[in-house]
């Protein structure tokens, strides 16, 4: 039987940064593989944080390429392959094909546990592999488990047996209310996630336990494992707590999560990207494209050459169109309206303005 494997993708965002840098420090018996999928599309910032990374680190950060063989660049190799049919967020091709294929092949069927930086603030598990052989485990949120072990877990069928983990392994004075929420089936009124938030507003460590153990029973990569120590983990990390570990690591925040003044009709104003990935991204607000248009031209210049035989970034519009005085003008008026209803003054970044589009997108590319 081959060693379980721990791995960690890091995407060029702040959150696979940040979980890096925690897991480094505060869990260093965990012999981590990171991995970096290639697009050859990135920001320049992309490889900064990259290299500041492998620095603190102490260890390389692997690059994976999935068409490793190919003279073009990633992002066009596949383009190729898919007739000029630009991605899309129906048609995802370049997750797939550029992230979370390279990385299935680099694990191969090896039983591994894969860490993912979603946080304790979002509501989401994000496009992730369901390979038997790989399991997702979420350090920063409240629950660690994916959804997928929590409807096997919490099925009706293993109440009694998850009672009897309780029994042998809570000591502790919440045993009983442990018990008592087990003993509760599943039903219309009382639902999984009801279930699941209640076992875990008793005891985040107890509830991890009784986990760990029933998962021993199963076929699950961390069934292998004699221990697992975030079991015993009850911190909870959102965004303010991402931005402060790569601050204080001295890894940074990429550049592109720092917002730029810009002006309109006398009125002052800021804008930013709110993700990591390639640079013509279909999931960007049309802010964003304006801050690529205007703070690194040659790019966005290169994203709109893209956009032929009818295929476009956007459904709606044409980069062509959108950098128009009259529209980007209108693009930047909307910005500004939109940051009065959410203002953070002391924040230096945009990802409060912007936190409507960082939760849309694929968890290989912006976490």
């Amino acid at each position: 039987m081959n060693k379980v494997r721990h791995v960690l993708g890091i995407s060029g965002g702040k959150d696979s940064a940040a979980l890096a840098v925690y897991l480094h420090d505060k869990y260093p018996q965990l012999e981590i593989e990171y991995y970096f999928c290639e697009t050859d599309k990135e920001l320049d910032e992309t490889y900064k944080l990259i290299d500041n990374l492998e620095s603190y680190l102490g260890k390389k950060i692997k690059r994976l390429k999935a068409a490793e063989n190919s003279p073009e660049a990633q992002f066009d190799h596949f383009l190729k392959l898919y007739g000029g049919f630009l991605p899309s967020p129906n048609a995802r091709w370049c997750t797939r094909a550029m992230k979370l294929e390279p990385f299935e092949n680099y694990v191969g069927s090896d039983p591994t546990i894969s860490y993912v930086g979603i946080r304790g603030d979002e509501d989401r598990e994000g496009y992730i592999s369901h390979k038997e052989n790989i399991q997702s485990i979420f350090p920063f949120r409240k629950n660690i488990w994916s959804e997928e072990i929590i409807a096997t877990v919490l099925d009706n069928k293993n109440q009694e047996l998850l009672m009897d983990i309780c029994n042998e392994l809570i000591n502790s004075d919440k045993k009983d209310t442990i018990i008592n929420v087990l003993d509760t089936p599943l039903s219309l009124q009382y639902n999984k996630n009801r279930k699941l938030n209640d076992l875990l507003t008793v005891s985040i460590s107890g509830f991890n336990k009784i986990v760990f153990e029933f998962l021993k029973t199963t076929n699950y990569p961390i069934s292998q494992l004699d221990d697992f120590p975030l079991i015993e983990n009850e911190d909870i990390l959102v965004r303010d707590d991402i931005f402060k570990i790569l601050e204080d690591s001295g890894v940074g925040v990429p550049e592109y999560y720092k917002k730029v003044e810009f002006e309109v009709d006398g009125k002052k104003g800021f804008y930013s990207r709110s993700r990591s990935g390639c640079y013509f991204c279909f999931f960007q607000q049309k802010i964003e494209w304006i801050w690529l248009y205007e703070n690194h031209r040659e790019l966005f210049e290169k994203a709109m050459s893209y956009e032929k035989d009818g295929y476009t970034w956007m459904q709606d519009e044409r980069l062509e169109d959108i950098i128009k005085p009259e529209r980007i003008k209108q693009i930047k008026l909307e910005q500004l309206k939109r940051a009065e209803r959410n203002s953070n003054p002391k924040s230096p970044f945009l990802i409060d303005i912007l936190e409507e589009a960082e939760g849309e997108g694929c968890a290989a590319c912006f976490i």
